[in-house]
Parts: C-alpha cells; sequence; structure tokens
C-alpha cells in the first residue's frame, strides 16, 4: 500500500513539473487545456496548481494558470477602470440595492467603480447615513437630500481617487455600520480576496471589520483572480454580487465555502 502510495506521489509530482514546464512556455494555460492535455480532471489540475503555486513555479489568475514572472503588478488607474464592464457593473448595482438596509441605516461604500455605480442609483426616498473613502463616490452623493454624507480623513491615492493611510484605517476602527458595500480585484476560494496595494487592503480590512454585514461587489472578470495583497477571507464576507460570466466551478467552489453568491 506505501509503495502504490508512493508510486502516485511520484507521478503526481513528474505531472506538475511538466505542468510548470508547459505554463512557462506558453505564458498562460487554461484548466480544461491542462486537463485535456494531461488526461486528468479539472478537480485535478486545480490541486496541481495550488501545490505549483505554493512552490512560487507558477500563479494562478481566472481560468487557468501564468508563470510566477507573470504575476500583475501594475495598477489600473479609476479612471481606465470606469471605462470597463460598464454594462456589468450597472447591472450589479441594480441588484445590490436589495441589500440596502432599512432606512435611516448607515452604509459603508468602499472606492471603486463598481461601488460607484452602487452609488449613482441611490432610491432618492430611501434616506440613509453614507460613509466613504472615495472622493469620486463623495463628489456624487455631496448635496443629495436623502444621504447624510460622512468622508473618511487620509492622504488621496492618485490611482483610485481614494483616501488610504493611518488617518484612514484608525477611523474606521471607531465605525459599526450596518453594511458595507467592498469592491475587489480578485476574489478566490485559495487566496479570498484581494488587492495589489498594500495601503487599499490596510483600508479595505479596516472596512470589512468595521460593518455588521459585507456585500462584496465584483464582475466576473474578477472571480479567481489572486492578487498580491490579501484584504479578507472568504469567510469574512456575506454576499458576492457578481455577473453570469464568472466560471462557473469557482462560483461553485466559493458556494461550498458558504457564500451567497448572486448574480445580476
Amino acid at each position: 500500500m506505501n509503495q502504490d502510495r508512493q508510486e502516485v506521489n511520484m507521478y503526481a509530482e513528474e505531472r506538475q513539473n511538466a505542468m510548470a514546464q508547459r505554463i512557462a512556455t506558453e505564458g498562460r494555460l487554461s484548466v480544461a487545456a491542462l486537463a485535456k492535455e494531461f488526461d486528468v480532471t479539472t478537480e485535478t489540475v486545480r490541486r496541481d496548481l495550488t501545490s505549483l503555486e505554493r512552490q512560487d513555479l507558477i500563479r494562478r489568475v481566472h481560468g487557468g494558470a501564468v508563470p510566477s514572472s507573470a504575476l500583475h503588478v501594475i495598477e489600473a488607474g479609476v479612471q481606465d477602470r470606469a471605462r470597463t464592464r460598464p454594462t456589468e457593473k450597472d447591472a450589479i448595482a441594480q441588484r445590490a440595492l436589495q441589500y440596502l438596509p432599512a432606512p435611516g441605516s448607515t452604509i459603508l461604500l468602499d472606492a471603486g467603480t463598481t461601488t460607484a455605480a452602487l452609488a449613482a442609483v441611490l432610491p432618492p426616498a430611501h434616506r440613509l447615513t453614507v460613509v466613504t473613502h472615495s472622493v469620486p463616490i463623495a463628489a456624487r452623493l455631496a448635496g443629495l437630500a436623502q444621504v447624510e454624507l460622512h468622508v473618511l480623513p487620509g492622504r488621496v491615492r492618485p490611482t483610485t481617487l481614494a483616501a488610504v493611510g493611518t488617518e484612514t484605517v484608525h477611523a474606521l476602527a471607531q465605525l459599526r455600520v450596518d453594511v458595507a458595500f467592498v469592491g475587489t480585484n480578485g476574489v478566490s476560494t485559495d487566496h479570498g480576496l484581494s488587492t495589489p496595494d498594500a495601503d487599499e487592503a490596510h483600508v479595505k480590512t479596516a472596512i470589512v471589520g468595521a460593518t455588521r454585514s459585507v456585500v462584496v461587489l465584483a464582475d466576473g472578470s474578477k472571480i479567481g483572480e489572486e492578487h498580491t495583497r490579501r484584504f479578507a477571507a472568504i469567510e469574512d464576507v456575506d454576499t458576492l454580487v457578481t455577473t453570469g460570466d464568472a466560471d462557473d466551478d469557482e462560483l461553485e467552489a466559493l458556494r461550498a465555502s458558504g457564500l451567497e453568491i448572486d448574480l445580476a
């Protein structure tokens, strides 16, 4: 029995090494392509990729893997992101309205273009206290009769136009809001919710810790993506509102982890 197990482990190691070489050669390969090439199930491929990522040989991305040297570290600016997938963001915003707490409650809007889409459709008759660290969201909500607006302090980061830093994190530590609507650059079962920037990650972690309920707004392209800075685990959030083009296997794994999935 031990000899059989050793042979299986040796084969798995050989297969994983071969996968790593193929990914290094091709630059990017999908889970489906790897399963077909190595004549194994997609579940086996995902286990192999997890093992290879732990060895820093590859990096898992949406639907597959890339070489570890291809780790994405350039973060798109807020104007570039605003032009990306606007239809999907609008659909998510409309779907997210059902998670607004009762009139008179307090919500926290994280920085981001999808949360900004939600800010744009807040119902005029639904009175809310809104806390945000996003300059564009604050500008959009300022002066609205139904909104009591609170803007968090901190250094405004040019890339995202969001307040970050010690002041922001400290201010969040003093708060307790009813619902936080949080954006993310990536969400996966293995790495949780993640973003490229450390300062942004610290603020997002503080946001998650300052609320009774966390609703994540992320279009389907973010599902299965992983970035360098994890700011929350899957169990730290309650609901993910996303779009139907998200990877089905990843969505199923997220559901199995206990996360409520709502497709816009």
